[in-house]
């Protein structure tokens, strides 16, 4: 399996490896948090596959005159922390000088078989379920422009250093066989990917997305990141909004996400063992609509 999916899938000796990459540029202050940030939106690929993390190179970009050794300690201290909780390591890694900082991870995994979740897996009658809420991309932004400080971002922080990890598994063991996370592209475009490959269409219930507090708020404010207009410019001629529907709202469904969380599609006959699982857990999860028959769409209710 090649691009396309979450991750690359590779056969060696009877083994399924998976390999990821992901780079960002900073969205908090603190190096020991974003580089926690960056473990946990890098290893959520191997996750979304259905998949276990087992190791990782850093990369990493900075200015050496604006950026000195206490910085990137801490940085790497997070990173290293939160691959501990994935149950990870980080190997060793490669630095350049660079304008803009940045940091990511490429990322080597395992997955089973018979447990691999795909993009092309959805089928008509599966629920669609999203186990985090959206907004990450309008609030750090909002956080940049200095509308929200301090305490206010914890749980947006918390939300982008939650591990997928019991999600993706919630989704294994309940029989799910199509999962995907929703980072950069917003849930429209994560979403119509899995719809195109899978060669469906979704129904998604815009008052069951989950949204984070202030995201409605900063969004009809017109604090919106580049990234989500771009995502509705191109995913908007493959999606059915209602009448009514602000520009605002398909903005938010477009919202670029990090540390995202996953959109399973899960056969029905499977929701008794995810609730349980998930209230086990007490893994946070919403049912915001259904995959039909069709050719890749999305249908927004």
């Amino acid at each position: 399996m090649g691009p396309g999916d979450d991750a690359g899938v590779l056969r060696f000796k009877g083994n399924l490896i998976v390999e990821t990459i992901d780079v960002i540029t900073p969205i908090v202050d603190d190096p020991y948090t974003f580089g926690a940030i960056c473990a946990a939106n890098a290893v959520s690929d191997v996750y979304a596959m259905g998949g276990t993390p087992l190791s990782a190179l850093a990369f990493l970009g900075f200015s050496s005159c604006d950026f000195g050794p206490p910085v990137i300690k801490r940085l790497l201290k997070g990173c290293v922390n939160k691959l501990k909780e994935a149950g990870a390591c980080l190997l060793g890694g490669h630095s350049i000088e660079d304008n803009e900082f940045k940091f990511g991870l490429a990322v080597t995994g395992v997955v089973d078989k018979k447990a691999i979740l795909k993009v092309d897996g959805a089928s008509p009658g599966n629920l669609l379920i999203l186990t985090k809420p959206l907004g990450t991309g309008i609030l750090t932004s909002a956080s940049k422009r200095g509308k929200i400080k301090g305490a206010a971002l914890n749980k947006v922080i918390a939300s982008m250093l939650r591990l997928n990890k019991t999600s993706s598994k919630a989704a294994v063991l309940s029989g799910a066989r199509s999962a995907t996370d929703v980072t950069g592209f917003g849930l429209l475009g994560h979403g119509l990917n899995m719809a195109k490959s899978s060669k469906v269409d979704l129904v998604i219930f815009y008052n069951r997305v989950p949204l984070m507090d202030g995201a409605k708020r900063y969004a009809s404010e017109g604090i919106i990141p580049k990234g989500a207009q771009r995502n509705l410019e191109f995913c908007g001629k493959d999606v059915d909004f209602p009448k009514g529907l602000s520009n605002e709202d398909k903005l938010i469904m477009s919202d670029p996400q990090t540390s995202g969380g996953l959109l399973i599609a899960l056969p029905a006959k499977g929701m008794r063992t995810f609730e349980d699982f998930a209230k086990r857990e007490k893994m946070p999860y919403w049912i915001i609509g259904e995959v039909v028959k069709g050719k890749g769409r999305i249908i927004v209710k």
